[in-house]
């Protein structure tokens, strides 16, 4: 199986993992190469001047951040320390299994409510919480690449509110899309128990840094910040260096905003023009329909050398995780695809029969069987 761990990845077509094509800032890279300077140092425990610029930025107190080494470290403090430990997590089923994974391995348990295809069912999700101990909801979400309505959102906000039950929000694509889209910082001052994860890993581009934090609620804050500090040294000079500088430059980021949403524009232009189904998106990755997604993720990069993510592993099988590379990258995909493509219809014949479901997918009935 190819998916996270191949030892020549860095010699092959990364489409797998969500990374920005376009780097990082010029800036963030400066400040990361003087940081390595005091690399003999240990770097601020507290992370006390990303704090301050992250609180400026979100317009919220600084006891309303956390910096943690990534999304992945912020996703297992939360469910060490929020909310009543003795009953399990809800969590959707269909998309980033670290939440799952957390919870069962801590032995809280998670309880997983089905997709309605590509949609997490907010109703049902609502009406569940109140008997869960944490709560946990991927918006934008992986891997489809679709976002919840402020209406949907504010249906979940609610209902954690009524129960007094953590809501978590992963929100680590949220910067790739439209500014408008609701985001957990519209909520707080509702006084609801939710807190938002974020990462400099995607849009920002510092992925091999491994830097995030979570903005909510004080006191949900104080609960995880007691946790972090069980490794008081996770979050290294450089990546502090980095973000810092990173977050400065909003000009950058919305350079990437803007570029992303080009490059998804054409990539999904190109698919339909060549036959292909997916999801739309919002993110810097699209969702292509392929029915049989692991043997063509495993083909792909075996004999083309390309790397994608097959979504079953996220227990939403049936399509390709695409990110969006550069150009020649995403038309080397698309090229290799059509060549599968048309060694297996030679083999199996009419692709209308094993296309799959429609639901919110767009363009004509073609697909890797």
């Amino acid at each position: 199986m190819y998916n996270t761990s191949v030892p020549d990845a860095d010699t092959m077509v990364r489409l797998h993992l969500s990374e920005s094509p376009f780097s990082a800032s010029p800036s963030a890279v400066a400040a990361a190469t003087a940081a390595l300077e005091r690399v003999n140092r240990y770097p601020a425990p507290q992370r006390e001047s990303l704090v301050e610029a992250l609180a400026e930025h979100w317009g919220v107190r600084e006891n309303q951040i956390a910096v943690a080494n990534g999304s992945d470290e912020l996703v297992l403090a939360t469910a060490l320390s929020l909310g009543e430990l003795s009953h399990p997590g809800l969590v959707t089923a269909g998309t980033f299994p670290g939440y799952r994974e957390a919870l069962e391995r801590i032995g809280r348990g998670a309880v997983a409510l089905p997709l309605r295809y590509a949609d997490i069912g907010v109703e049902a999700f609502a009406d569940r919480l109140l008997h869960h101990g944490i709560g946990y909801v991927c918006n934008p979400h992986n891997p489809s690449g679709t976002a919840l309505s402020r209406d949907t959102f504010g249906t979940l906000v609610s209902a954690a509110h009524a129960g007094q039950v953590p809501l978590v929000f992963d929100e680590a694509y949220q910067e790739f899309s439209d500014p408008g889209l609701p985001q957990t910082r519209d909520f707080l001052d509702r006084g609801a128990p939710v807190l938002a994860l974020r990462t400099f890993s995607k849009a920002y581009g510092l992925a091999a840094l491994r830097i995030g934090y979570a903005i909510g609620r004080a006191d949900l804050i104080a609960e995880v910040r007691r946790t972090l500090n069980v490794l008081p040294f996770s979050v290294n000079r450089v990546a502090q260096a980095a973000a810092l500088a990173a977050l400065a430059d909003q000009r950058f980021l919305s350079e990437i905003r803007d570029g992303t949403a080009e490059r998804r524009k054409w990539f999904c232009a190109e698919l339909e023009r060549r036959g292909y189904r997916y999801l739309s998106s919002v993110t810097n990755f699209v969702a292509v329909q392929v029915v049989a997604s692991a043997e063509a993720q495993n083909a792909l990069a075996k004999d083309y050398g390309i790397l994608v993510r097959d979504t079953g592993i996220f227990g939403f099988p049936g399509h390709l995780r695409v990110s969006l590379g550069t150009e020649n990258e995403l038309r080397t995909f698309l090229d290799a695809l059509d060549q599968l493509t048309a060694d297996q219809g030679a083999s199996n014949g009419s692709w209308s029969d094993i296309i799959g479901p429609g639901g919110t997918t767009r363009g004509a009935q073609r697909g890797v069987g």
